[in-house]
């Protein structure tokens, strides 16, 4: 019997939202912001263990740092290189 992750939820921020500070985010997930229209993703934290968010992790830390006023974990590429990578990470 395998481990199978939760799919990927992705929500957009709608008006009211984006005046809101805080955004409903489910336990056991994180919001990460991605591309040039910085699109909010909920991903599960599970994924920061995996060799390859750890790399999406190093470029935020390079070209970011941690303290970003999104007030999400903020990530360099595009939504499609982001998409990818977490659907392959999904099929763990």
């Amino acid at each position: 019997m395998g481990f199978h992750l939760p799919s990927i939820r992705r929500a957009l921020f709608a008006a009211n939202q984006v005046s809101s500070k805080t955004v409903d985010v489910p336990k056991g997930y994180l919001a990460a912001y991605v591309g040039d229209k910085m699109k909010r993703f909920v991903i599960p934290v599970s994924y920061l263990n995996q060799p390859s968010f750890q790399e999406l992790l190093s470029q935020a830390e390079e070209e970011f740092g941690y303290d970003h006023p999104m007030g999400g974990l903020t990530i360099p590429c595009s939504e499609d290189v982001f998409q990818h990578i977490t659907s392959c990470l999904n099929g763990l």
